[in-house]
This record gives structure tokens, C-alpha cells and sequence, in this order.
């Protein structure tokens, strides 16, 4: 998970300096790097201290340097791997398998597998996220709608949490908590890590499909990016929505970079939505960034206040007999890194 700035200035000071934030530099793509390979993709994690971008890629996990655009290592044997948690005071990372229901672990620094769990009980891990306070990481069970709690430290799994839908994006507060989407019942869960239980359930009321999800800590405000091309701003403590705002289509990904107060929605119609926190639950949109199309998924890099993004080039064919929409076969070669910054 991306991590936000260590440095933030308390209360009115912090709220008095967003404007200054809104006065900066439009954002753009600075950078589009070829990486190809093989696979599609999926979720991408950034490492900050080691400036390396984890991508999942169907059968394996493609490491980047996203400030050169240079592949620098892969991580096979990660079958139908959906997303990549990394816990660097361990020198770990763990990718949610979905083909084979496991999770792997992998030494951070070298790249090596040194384990693969199995999620008996959890079908299709998609979403996987780390917690540092409890040291434990949750993969997110699509088929099964669970959650898989694994001990990151000694590389079991000690739990499973039943969920109240289809898992998508989730995000830790560093209290104890995570908070889940549910897509296809268009709610929130909170779970209390300690005691890996359920303890509040929130509908989001004008939210259609919510799958992507980021949090502003100190203001406890989650960020819900819907479907139906809209962003809610929800309470973390009550449920409650205090805001709405428009985003693109295909929403799939959010970030929230603390110092400048920027909220990111990355969707697969090619655009990048920019909104400006400007005080305590008031919101406005700041910029539309056109980006590629496909280009769903997020990472964050908030030190450098730098978005990453990838996609790729498809051959489209008519859809097959009894199917709606057309066969898309991704161009060889064509798998793209898109970097997104101030100009």
C-alpha cells in the first residue's frame, strides 16, 4: 500500500495551506514506458524506499523502477494473481493467487518465494492487504466473499472472516482497522483486526459497484470510487456520507496524497480524476487527467506526487454468437507504464 507523507501540519495550519496546493501545477503524463511481457494485469503495489513498482500480470508479478521505466525483476508461480501487499519492516510481500487459492510470500529484497499458503475456505483471493500495527495481511475472497487472515510473520493462515457480499478494494486506518467494499451490495465493512470480526456494515447510499478505495488518516475520511462515475466521501467513524463527487467511467483505483491534499480516481475510460480536499468535508474536483484507455488501476507515489498507471493495446473482434461485447486480445509487446505528474 502506498504510504502517505510522515510530516503533516496539525488542524486549521494543514486546512489554511490547501488552497496553496490548489494553485500548483496541472497535472499530466510525464513518462510512457513499453515494459512489455506477458499477461494481463491487475493491481499495482509501489514500494517507495526501494522505488519499485510491483504488477500483477496474470501468472506472475513484473518489479519496475518507474523513474526509468527499466523491468527489474519478476516473481513467477503466482497463478491468477490479482494484487501484490508488501510489508517492508518485514522484507516481505504477498500476492493474492486466485487460480489456486493461496498466497505467496516472497522476500522483498530479493524477490525469492519462501512460501505459498493455501486459502482452503477462501475462493479466489483478489484484493490482499497488509496491516503494520498487527502484522497481519488480509487476501479478499471473490467467489467465496470472505476475508483470509494470514500471521505475516510466521506465514500462516490463523482466521477467516465471512464477509456481507463480493470483496473489493480495502484499506487499513493504522488503529486497528480495515475497511472493505462490497461491490455487489454497494456497502462498507469495517473489521476490527485484533479481534478479526465484522464490527460495522454502512450502506453507500448513490454508490453504484464501489470497487476502488483510499483513506485520508488524520481527517478519518474514507474515499469510495463508484461506478456509476461518482466518488463518495465517507465518514470512518459513522458511515456517513459527507460527500459526492463526479469521477470518469470504470473506476477501478483511489489515492490520496496527504501533504497536498489530492484525492486520485484512475479509470478505464482514460481518465485521471483530481480532487482537492479545501477544508473539513468540502471537496471539489481540481482536474481531468487524460491518460489511455484501459488505464483502471492506480499506484501512488506520494513522496514524488507521482500516479502510475498502466495499459495496453488491443485487436478487437465482433462479439461471439450469444455474447454482447467484443473479443479483445491484447497486442504482444504493447503492456504500457503511464506516469502521471506536475508539469
Amino acid at each position: 500500500m502506498p504510504k502517505t507523507a510522515k510530516f503533516r501540519l496539525p488542524g486549521l495550519l494543514a486546512l489554511a495551506l490547501l488552497p496553496l496546493a490548489a494553485a500548483a501545477a496541472d497535472f499530466q503524463v510525464l513518462q510512457r514506458y513499453t515494459l512489455g511481457g506477458e499477461g494481463g494485469w491487475d493491481y499495482l503495489s509501489y514500494d517507495a524506499p526501494s522505488h519499485r513498482l510491483f504488477i500483477a500480470r496474470g501468472q506472475h508479478v513484473q518489479v519496475v523502477d518507474p523513474r526509468t521505466g527499466g523491468v527489474v525483476g519478476d516473481i513467477p508461480d503466482t497463478p491468477g494473481v490479482h494484487g501484490i501487499a508488501l510489508a517492508p519492516e518485514l522484507d516481505k510481500g504477498f500476492t493474492s493467487n486466485g487460480r489456486d487459492n493461496s498466497v505467496s510470500v516472497f522476500t522483498a529484497s530479493s524477490l525469492k518465494t519462501t512460501a505459498k499458503i493455501a486459502t482452503p475456505k477462501g475462493e479466489n483471493p483478489d484484493f490482499i492487504a497488509y496491516d503494520e500495527g498487527t502484522k497481519q495481511v488480509l487476501a479478499f475472497n471473490g467467489r467465496s466473499h470472505d476475508a483470509s487472515v494470514i500471521d505475516a510473520v510466521g506465514d500462516k493462515l490463523v482466521a477467516t472472516i465471512a464477509l456481507a457480499g463480493k470483496p473489493e478494494a480495502a484499506v487499513v486506518d493504522g488503529r486497528g482497522r480495515m475497511f472493505i467494499d462490497i461491490e455487489d451490495t454497494n456497502q462498507l465493512q469495517a473489521i476490527d483486526l485484533k479481534t478479526r470480526a465484522v464490527v460495522a456494515t454502512w450502506p453507500l447510499p448513490g454508490c453504484d459497484e464501489p470497487a476502488g478505495l483510499a483513506m485520508d488518516r488524520a481527517a478519518r475520511r474514507l474515499f469510495v470510487g463508484c461506478h456509476n462515475k461518482a466518488l463518495l466521501v465517507v465518514n470512518a467513524d459513522t458511515g456517513k456520507t459527507v460527500a459526492q463527487l463526479p469521477i470518469g467511467e470504470g473506476v477501478d483505483a483511489n489515492g490520496f496524497d496527504a501533504e497536498r491534499g489530492l484525492v486520485f480516481s484512475s479509470q478505464g475510460d482514460g481518465t485521471l480524476s483530481v480532487i482537492q480536499a479545501a477544508a473539513a468535508d468540502r471537496y471539489t474536483p481540481r482536474q481531468t487527467v487524460a491518460t489511455a484507455r484501459g488505464a483502471r488501476t492506480m499506484a501512488l507515489d506520494a513522496a514524488q506526487h507521482r500516479v502510475y498507471l498502466v495499459t495496453a493495446e488491443f485487436d478487437e473482434q465482433p462479439a461471439a454468437p450469444g455474447q454482447t461485447r467484443p473479443r479483445r486480445t491484447m497486442k504482444p509487446g504493447s503492456f504500457t507504464l503511464l506516469v502521471v505528474g506536475e508539469k
